[in-house]
């Protein structure tokens, strides 16, 4: 068995989005040369999560509005009084308790066995940042 960890690196530009990575985790999978195995996908951040659903524009759009109704920005949160890094994101954690941190998802023959309709989002719910860290760890035969 092979363990491999690679890193993708992400540019977020508003402050909730749901981004394609889909692309990015097939490459660095096919650049290692396994066949079967498993690979994780993490969010190394507490504001910014993986998601694995289809893509489709309206769909996300509906996506982006539902986590802006379900937990507001400007609510009266206690995190926000004093925050540790200045700022005011405690809509964002309390968003992240109904999301994944991390999606592990099975290969064979080099290829990810995601359904039909699936694509692997990391969902920036802290925006924008300039640089947001996903990592990979691939393990397999």
């Amino acid at each position: 068995m092979q363990v491999t960890t690679h890193t993708i690196t992400v540019h977020t530009t508003r402050p909730i989005e749901i981004i394609d990575v889909t692309t990015e985790v097939r490459a660095a999978l096919a650049s290692v040369g396994l066949t079967r195995g498993q690979i994780t996908v993490i969010s190394r951040h507490t504001t910014a999560f993986i998601n694995i659903n289809e893509k489709e524009e309206h769909l996300l759009e509906d996506m982006e509005t539902f986590l802006k109704r379900l937990v507001p920005k400007d609510g009266n949160y206690l995190h926000n009084l004093n925050p540790v890094d200045g700022r005011h994101n405690a809509h964002a954690h309390l968003l992240g308790l109904f999301m994944n941190s991390s999606e592990t998802i099975p290969f064979s023959e080099g290829k990810m066995l995601l359904g039909e309709w699936q694509s692997i989002f990391f969902v920036e719910l802290d925006g924008p940042r300039t640089a947001r860290t996903i990592l990979l760890q691939i393990s397999g035969i």
